[in-house]
């Protein structure tokens, strides 16, 4: 299983390359922002790790270009800074989760794990919800025809609102059992939840996610009526 390791600092990018090599992975190291761009956009890769601040193009700029490209090989973000505002805006761009340094390589390897457990699994079949049609085999979503493009944890989040039509997932649920993910935190759950109600909701008269406060979330058809 291909992993591209963005990563400017030869220390850091040779351990994580050797200690991942061990548990069967092949890694590819690219050391700079524009030849790492390049590279995550020709070639197949089955996970993204990707440092923050990178020569000649950060790991932001990255993230976004890729996912306007409509690249959704997940992508996991290894950076030093570790504050809330980074973490946030990382995950806005696109990354699908985030580890900031200094981590533990067992960490690392279980969240490696976890991204890609929930990436290969494939569901199979059409959902369809007032006016929203969620094709699991493609993995596309679309509201009246037009498509909504999400990223992988997106996509996986509201395959499981969706198949829990009308009831309330807790963000620990989230957490534990959709993304199968004991590291994220309560904050991805909601920048993520944030995103994926921008995208499905904004500028539809029906709203389909709705936050059941200090419970969890739910999707369900309401009138915009009905709407608090």
């Amino acid at each position: 299983m291909r992993i591209l390791l963005i990563e400017d600092d030869p220390d850091i990018s040779g351990a994580v390359r050797d200690g991942l090599e061990d548990q069967g992975y092949y890694v590819q190291v690219v050391r700079d922002g524009p030849r790492a761009l390049r590279v995550a956009q020709q070639q197949s890769h089955a996970l993204i790790l990707l440092d923050l601040m990178l020569p000649g193009m950060n790991g932001l700029e990255i993230v976004r270009t890729l996912r306007q490209e409509r690249v959704t090989t997940p992508i996991l973000m290894l950076t030093a800074r570790g504050d809330v505002d980074d973490r946030v805006a990382g995950l806005e761009a696109g990354a699908d989760d985030y580890l900031p340094k200094p981590f533990d390589f067992a960490e690392l390897v279980a969240r490696v794990r976890a991204m890609l457990r929930r990436d290969s699994t494939i569901k199979a079949g059409i959902i369809k919800i007032a006016d929203m049609e969620i094709d699991t085999a493609a993995r596309q979503v679309t509201r009246m025809g037009k498509e909504i493009r999400l990223t992988p944890r997106e996509l996986s989040l509201l395959e499981a609102l969706a198949a829990n039509y009308g009831k309330v997932l807790s963000r620990d649920t989230i957490q534990s059992r959709v993304w199968m993910d004991e590291f994220s935190t309560s904050n991805t759950v909601e920048v993520h939840l944030k995103n994926l109600r921008r995208k499905l909701d904004d500028g539809f008269e029906i709203k389909l996610i709705h936050t059941i406060h200090g419970i969890g979330y739910s999707l369900r058809v309401e009138e915009p009526s009905l709407e608090k």
